[in-house]
């Protein structure tokens, strides 16, 4: 056998015998390591400011000034814009017609005293208080209605009581039936009269409360009118009462104003957004029903944000909302976050991913 034929067998042997080891190797898989599911929640959420405020008009009005543009940083209490409208007030109207309001409750509710002391409370109705003894004379009158039914059609007041089945005998019928009927007709005025008496002493004290009532109201409004600090509290009701002149209800920046001096304006027209930037939350509404059961408030959470790449905040769970939003068929809630340590690069609507621990 020739050089040439051993090698080319010796080729072929090797080969068979690299085929048998790799078979042999394929036939043994290789283990693949576990690697432990990473236990952090994550969802996407929105920068915010603290708190902010669409403010809309509570009346019609032509825009006579605008004091401030967007941008401007306001105190609590400072005029934006005025408008110039007949169904509306300034502050010092509305101060003024408060303090009017006040003089006519007073004399209102003397009024009212005088008339609920001055009324005669019969003795059936003592040690009871008006509206007890409308239920019980209202109880004795239903009882009387019943006595007097079986007479009630046959009833005539020139006459008393007539049989008027037996008109030509009726003298006769009177004297068996005229006394009963009579008795009853009287118990039943009597029960009418004392009815009256009590619906009359109920009106009168609750024209008493009444009276009091909007006393307690309108020098609540007068209170929150005149205060001087013009506070975030009393807010609300300068809004309402002196609404011919649009204030910022607390401290911030005003991010859109949609008002010009010359301009119609009206009722519900979104005219303001006011916001405080002195600190900032992130909301998240990507919560489902499965992750927000192991989110407590107080929890703490890190963040990034897409539009500053590398930096990490720290912040806490704030709130949990109590109700749901559905969103493509999830259940969903929407979770707040309060930053501990925001940066100065932060803008409102940046987009957040926040992973809860």
């Amino acid at each position: 056998m020739n050089r040439k034929i051993l090698f080319i067998i010796l080729v072929v042997n090797l080969l068979l015998a690299g085929c048998s080891s790799l078979s042999a190797q394929a036939a043994t898989p290789t283990a693949i390591p576990t690697v432990p599911a990473d236990p952090a929640i994550i969802a996407e959420g929105r920068v915010e400011p603290v708190r902010f405020v669409n403010i809309a008009l509570n009346s019609n009005g032509l825009v006579s000034e605008v004091m401030s543009k967007e941008g401007d940083q306001l105190k609590a209490g400072q005029t934006i814009a005025v408008l110039k409208s007949n169904d509306a007030q300034t502050l010092e109207e509305a101060q003024a017609n408060a303090s009017q309001a006040l003089t006519s409750d007073y004399q209102n509710l003397r009024d009212a005293q005088y008339k609920l002391d001055d009324f005669p409370v019969p003795s059936d109705f003592k040690g009871m208080t008006p509206t007890e003894a409308v239920s019980e004379t209202l109880d004795k009158l239903n009882t009387a209605r019943d006595v007097f039914e079986p007479y009630r059609f046959n009833w005539d007041p020139r006459y008393g009581y007539l049989n008027l089945d037996d008109p030509h005998n009726y003298k006769v019928a009177s004297k068996r039936t005229n006394t009963d009927a009579l008795e009853a007709k009287k118990r039943l005025d009597d029960a009418w009269a004392m009815y009256r008496k009590a619906i009359q002493w109920l009106g009168l004290k609750t024209d008493l409360e009444t009276a009091q009532a909007s006393l307690d109201q309108d020098l609540q409004d007068n209170q929150a009118l005149q205060d001087l600090s013009l506070s975030e509290d009393t807010a609300g009701v300068r809004a309402a009462l002196a609404n011919a002149e649009i204030r910022a209800p607390f401290s911030g920046t005003i991010t859109n104003l949609n008002l010009k001096a010359g301009e119609f304006a009206s009722t519900g027209q979104a005219a303001v957004t006011l916001a405080d930037f002195s600190s900032w939350v992130v909301k998240t509404t990507d919560l489902t029903e499965l992750d927000v059961v192991h989110i407590t408030e107080g929890q703490m959470v890190t963040l990034t944000l897409d539009a500053i790449p590398g930096l990490t905040l720290h912040g806490t769970v704030q709130t949990i909302s109590t109700n749901y939003i559905e969103k493509e068929g999830d259940i969903d809630y929407v979770v707040t976050i309060a930053l501990t340590d925001p940066d100065p690069r932060l803008r409102w609507g940046m987009t957040a991913q926040v992973t809860f621990k």
